[in-house]
């Protein structure tokens, strides 16, 4: 097959300001096409339902997936109960078992989690009756999770996004409780390196208080991408679905982004990052909401959306072939993961997918 640099030369792009110009334009081509991406599966999660809202991250070299919750005796539209959990599932190695190591301190789910040298970080979430403000971590050896508790958030907090930035673990968004009619758009920072100073309020995002955002660690910057803003409609809560994007550095504040070619919420997240650009994966964009009866819901859209922070640009980058929404994202052994997660409302799945980005 004719390289492109081979064709370029046959067409007449080969000396001077001429070949310099094909480099060019050939460089900027590269730039700005997506990877190439490659999904695979892991073992399944053993629990036969999964779950949405899960803790995940990575300690002792091992894949850790924590909590959640799910309908465990029949789905919601047939009047099965909600039930948060808080086993903690350990998975060594890509060819090995789960296996349960321990359990969080009381059943949780709907929280942001990360990986930060060794120890899985977890902030926030919620239980059946409440919105909790706990902030702790699990570290993984000799076949045992050990917890230790770090400062609380200042405010409870489920259904927030939250990203690392170094050594930052930044949490924007979410809401405070149970049925609550509005979103947050308030930013909160614990440095790792140095819990004890505790959490430190930033500013607000200027945009719409949100529950559902993804946020992205992206080059030394927070990104906080779509999610769903909530009103009180006739005494029903609303959500309507976002589509705006934004950046925060500490010695710029924020900064408005391009909106994302579609609206998106509960896409997984943090979102995976390459280089300079982040990946939103699937998520609800709202146009499937109402659709008769829930049990009839066709599934979440897989279409993806790739943010590139240099050139300030979207482009689209195919479909997940297995949407799910309200899950985690773990960078682990060279690929992202993706565990559990809800294929429709009131559904979860076991399946644990694992995406390669190839530059």
């Amino acid at each position: 097959m004719e390289s492109p640099l081979s064709h370029l030369a046959r067409s007449g792009c080969v000396t001077g300001l001429r070949l310099v110009g094909c480099w060019g334009i050939l460089a900027s081509c590269l730039a700005a096409s997506p990877a190439a991406l490659r999904w695979e599966t892991l073992p399944s999660l053993p629990d036969r339902e999964g779950f949405a809202g899960a803790f995940a991250g990575v300690s002792g070299g091992a894949l850790i997936v924590a909590g959640g919750a799910n309908f465990p005796e029949a789905k919601p539209w047939q009047g099965g109960r909600k039930v948060w959990h808080d086993r903690v599932f350990v998975l060594e190695a890509p060819g090995g078992s789960w296996s349960v190591a321990g359990r969080l301190p009381h059943p949780l789910g709907y929280g942001v989690s990360a990986s930060w040298k060794g120890a899985v970080v977890c902030a926030g979430g919620s239980e059946a009756d409440r919105h909790r403000r706990d902030v702790f971590t699990l570290r993984y050896a000799a076949g045992v999770i050990a917890l230790h508790s770090l400062p609380e958030l200042p405010i409870a907090l489920a259904d927030a996004a939250g990203a690392l930035v170094e050594d930052q673990l930044l949490i924007c968004g979410g809401s405070e409780g149970p049925g609550m009619a509005t979103g947050r758009a308030r930013l909160f920072s614990l440095d790792l390196s140095q819990p004890a100073t505790g959490w430190h309020e930033l500013a607000s995002c200027p945009g719409p208080g949100r529950i559902l955002a993804a946020a992205a660690g992206l080059e030394g910057t927070f990104v906080l991408l779509g999610g769903a803003s909530l009103s009180l409609v006739e005494d029903k809560i609303q959500r309507t679905y976002l589509q705006d994007g934004w950046a925060y550095r500490p010695d710029e504040g924020w900064r408005r982004l391009p909106d994302l070619p579609t609206p998106c919420a509960a896409a997984p997240s943090p979102a995976p990052v390459s280089g300079s650009r982040c990946y939103l994966l699937g998520g609800d964009d709202g146009s499937r909401a109402g659709l008769g009866a829930v049990a009839d819901h066709p599934g979440f859209p897989g279409g993806i959306q790739v943010f590139d922070l240099h050139a300030n640009t979207w482009a689209e980058a195919g479909t997940h072939p297995a949407p799910r929404v309200t899950l985690p994202v773990v960078g682990w052994k060279g690929r992202w993961v993706f565990p559990s997660g809800e294929s429709r409302p009131g559904v979860r799945s076991p399946e644990v997918r694992t995406l390669t980005i190839n530059p």
